[in-house]
């Protein structure tokens, strides 16, 4: 079913989440997708507890085989010269999910995104946020009740240190895009993550 798609792969600042979403690109260029990797600043500038900056795009480039889109005019393009069949943003922080609500595309995952809805094609969202049932909960069922948006099955990661946090299952990633490429969601989408 994916073989031979082409798929954009925005990666979005929840530094905490790579190790669960790297798998999953790896995966996808099994199956024989062309993954076109997509990279917001944070992820380009920021090196944290879980790995230096300049690593992860070193590793981002390993999986793809292209050097990730770094910039909104590079992103651009991928509207009407490089169509994509499917978006994926994984992980999607809470900052850029309430973006992308509010129709804001300032970085170059949000305008790759944007460029493939102006095309009809789906996008696939991996929320990983610590405020989706907080203040960015309007913003969450906003995307969810969005024509070409389609979610990666989310639950909450720990409910009793932070009650307000979702977070996708990243393993379901495939079947998603899977399912989101007959523009249908994946269910459930709710899923218990503890």
């Amino acid at each position: 079913m994916l073989k031979g798609k082409k798929i954009g792969f925005g990666i979005t600042g929840s530094h905490c989440t790579y190790a669960a979403v790297l798998p999953q690109i790896e995966k996808l260029v099994e199956l024989g997708a062309e993954i076109v990797p997509v990279v917001s600043d944070t992820v380009q500038q920021t090196d944290t507890r879980f790995g230096k900056a300049d690593d992860l795009l070193k590793k981002i480039e390993e999986i793809t085989g292209r050097d990730p889109i770094r910039t909104i005019v590079d992103a651009e393009p991928l509207g009407p010269v490089e169509p994509l069949d499917c978006m994926v943003i994984a992980p999607l922080t809470g900052n850029s999910m309430s973006r992308l609500a509010n129709a804001i595309s300032d970085s170059s995952v949000l305008m790759a995104t944007k460029a493939t809805m102006r095309n009809g094609s789906p996008v696939v969202l991996g929320i990983s946020t610590n405020d989706a049932l907080g203040l960015n909960g309007v913003n969450l069922m906003r995307l969810m009740a969005t024509k070409l948006i389609y979610f990666v099955p989310f639950g909450q990661d720990d409910p009793n240190n932070k009650p307000n946090s979702l977070v996708a299952d990243m393993s379901l990633i495939p079947e998603t895009i899977a399912e989101a490429l007959d523009f249908k969601q994946i269910q459930p989408v709710l899923v218990k993550r503890v």
